[in-house]
């Protein structure tokens, strides 16, 4: 069935941690950073602070209870690396990214990475994935 796969999860922690800042900035979106000044941490804005472009791959949507759907986006040339990776997204103590919203909450979002498995692979259209050379 298509809706059991997904590119994107989130963890208990994360959706509590989405749940508390939708409060406070109103409907969210997510763009996993490709590095820089925040490293690879996602990226927390509220909806309309952060464009998205032909640039962007929209990853999927998170929905948890009682938060407005959080869709999650990434840089088209990263997804290119990541494209045979599921990504979760949890929230641990330490302080968030610079421009993320959750900076001053004492948390920060993280990401988990796993191998997409072979039935995934093949319902994103992909192969198995190719040794690095």
């Amino acid at each position: 069935m298509a809706d059991e796969y997904r590119r994107v999860a989130v963890t208990d922690a994360a959706a509590a941690l989405l749940g508390e800042l939708e409060e406070q900035h109103g409907p969210l979106m997510i763009h996993q950073s490709g590095g820089c000044c925040d490293g690879s941490s996602p990226m927390c804005y509220p909806v309309g602070m952060f464009l998205t472009g032909p640039g962007d791959v929209r990853l999927g949507v998170l929905e948890i209870d009682g938060v407005t759907p959080i869709e999650v986006f990434m840089s088209a040339a990263q997804f290119e690396y990541w494209k045979y990776t599921h990504l979760t997204i949890d929230a641990v103590p330490g302080r968030g990214a610079g421009f993320s919203v959750e900076g001053p909450t004492g948390k920060r979002f993280i990401i988990h990475s796993r191998m997409l498995d072979e039935a995934e692979l093949a319902h994103f259209g992909l192969g198995p994935a190719e040794g690095g050379e």
